[in-house]
């Protein structure tokens, strides 16, 4: 499947596509020009370990999938190398994390 000459948008703006390419080259050449947004992912498992903050339970090679980093302030874009925004929390601290505001408004609306 050849690409019929659509634009594709970078961070920079948007640019031509040769109409050559095929669908997979395109891609390649998008992936290869966005940084993972999930970098600071693997430097908050290396700096705070693999432990939940929260609950403190151990995870291991095995289930580090279920460990997520949670930003402090809210901001997923601030992550500063030192992990001063980063905390690990296995994905149901997470989700407790993230809901406390909800409930909290709940409530509040309620009275």
């Amino acid at each position: 499947m050849r690409n019929k000459g659509y634009t594709i948008r970078k961070k920079t703006g948007f640019r031509k596509v040769d109409n050559n390419k095929s669908a997979e080259e395109i891609l390649k050449e998008i992936r290869k020009d966005i940084t993972p947004r999930n970098d600071y992912r693997e430097q908050s498992l290396k700096i705070h370990g693999l432990i939940c903050a929260k609950c403190a339970r151990e995870f291991s090679e095995k289930n580090r999938h279920l460990l997520t980093v949670h930003h402090k302030d809210g901001n997923s874009r601030n992550n500063p190398p030192d992990g001063s925004n980063w905390e690990n929390l296995c994905v149901y601290c997470h989700d407790d994390e993230h809901s406390r505001g909800l409930l909290a408004d709940y409530l509040s609306k309620s009275k």
